[in-house]
């Protein structure tokens, strides 16, 4: 029989979380991961694999919410991996401090903690009040940047990094870093324009939660460059685009069993290839290839003969208003059904600062200007305005929530 744990993590006490998790890996358990939010099922023990390691929540490749189990061995493959990645970036990863601003129930925050442990280096969690106050977090951890010989390496989500460049002191902040791992979703033009301005040493990279995190990353000299992609593989990954360019992993850490509907059954793979659901290219360079990441299979839609991509559309079109100056905060494209197209898009905007009706609407019509010219398979059939339109925690959309907003906005319309 496998003991098994639940531990309800707190975000603003993530030390009590990490204490938590410390124990109960010690005693040889497999810990469950939520919050106080979220129901998860009841785990019958006799399911789980023999071991011990930790199970966390994913979306899963088809959007489907499931629990991967890793297993401790796994968790220490990405550790070592990624230690090799800063090697190679001339960092040594004993001598690191990690700075860590993400969730510790998602795969995302763990794997900092999980790193320093398995590198023996120094850990520093940052709540996330002080994450959204630039000023506050300059100060806290003032102290932390008064040495420079110590590196300094954080793991962020594209949310967090907008938000650091709209403020002087989160500029200074971001810069004090060797290096800002970025991931969980598009990194836009315009923030990545704005964080080369300033020398920031960006790395965006791409990871799942079945492979215990991070499976690419580029190196912040080539993002610095310009290139735009999530760099190359981890020593222990290997990828290959499948049918229709559905990139496929293949890794020693690879989750082999997910929990989802209460069932424990074997993660789908074929000649130990995994579909991580995401549409890729492969860019060559030199003697390896780099990944750019196209958009999720799952949001993909079908629009009158046309597979078209909205997460694509969105970073186009916040570009577009950027370069036009068009006080856009946020944009959201959600499928409805349509009798003679199959699928149409539907917008979902939420602009800058406090403005009156009569510029929401001026505004709005200047943004359906940049997609006139747009196929009409991706063109907007509709708009709405809603100022609390954001991502979650960590960046995602939560599809389902604005869904039943737009459902209920137009059902009153």
């Amino acid at each position: 029989m496998t003991n098994l744990m639940s531990i309800i993590c707190e975000p603003e006490s993530p030390e009590q979380c990490s204490q938590k998790i410390q124990n109960a890996i010690n005693q040889g358990q497999w810990v469950q991961l939520t919050t106080k939010q979220k129901e998860l099922d009841i785990i019958p023990e006799g399911l789980l694999q023999e071991g011990q390691g930790v199970i966390i929540s994913s979306g899963g490749s088809t959007s489907t919410p499931h629990q991967c189990l890793l297993s401790i061995d796994q968790l220490n493959e990405s550790a070592f991996a990624t230690g090799e990645w800063l090697k190679e970036e001339q960092i040594d990863p004993k001598t690191c401090i990690v700075f860590n601003a993400l969730p510790i129930q998602h795969v995302s925050g763990l794997m900092p903690l999980w790193r320093s442990c398995y590198w023996s280096s120094k850990h520093v969690f940052i709540k996330p009040s002080l994450m959204r106050n630039p000023n506050t977090l300059k100060e806290a951890f003032n102290t932390y940047f008064k040495k420079r010989e110590e590196p300094k390496v954080i793991s962020l989500v594209p949310t967090q990094v907008k938000r650091l460049l709209r403020d002087s002191d989160g500029i200074h902040w971001l810069k004090s870093f060797d290096v800002v791992w970025v991931g969980g979703s598009p990194l836009s033009d315009g923030v990545s324009f704005t964080a080369r301005k300033h020398g920031i040493r960006l790395s965006p990279c791409y990871g799942t939660t079945e492979t215990a995190a991070m499976i690419t990353a580029q190196k912040p000299d080539d993002f610095l460059a310009g290139e735009m992609n999530v760099g190359s593989p981890l020593i222990d990954i290997e990828i290959q685009l499948g049918e229709k360019n559905r990139l496929q992993i293949r890794t020693p850490r690879l989750a082999k069993k997910i929990i989802k509907n209460g069932k424990v059954e074997p993660i789908k793979v074929e000649n130990g290839w995994w579909d991580s659901g995401d549409i890729a290219e492969l860019i060559p360079n030199a003697d390896i290839y780099n990944l750019k990441i196209i958009g999720r299979i799952d949001t993909a839609i079908h629009s009158g003969g046309e597979t078209v991509f909205p997460e694509h559309l969105q970073m186009r079109l916040l570009a577009s208003a950027k370069k036009a100056f068009i006080p856009i905060q946020e944009i959201l494209f959600i499928p409805i059904e349509d009798e003679e197209w199959g699928q149409r898009l539907i917008a979902i905007i939420s602009f800058q600062g406090q403005i009156n009706k009569i510029e929401q609407s001026n505004i709005t019509s200047q943004v359906k200007e940049l997609v006139a010219n747009w196929p009409p398979s991706e063109q907007p059939v509709g708009w709405y305005q809603c100022s609390e339109l954001k991502a979650n925690e960590l960046g995602k959309w939560d599809y389902k929530k604005w869904e039943a907003w737009l459902k209920t906005k137009r059902k009153n319309s």
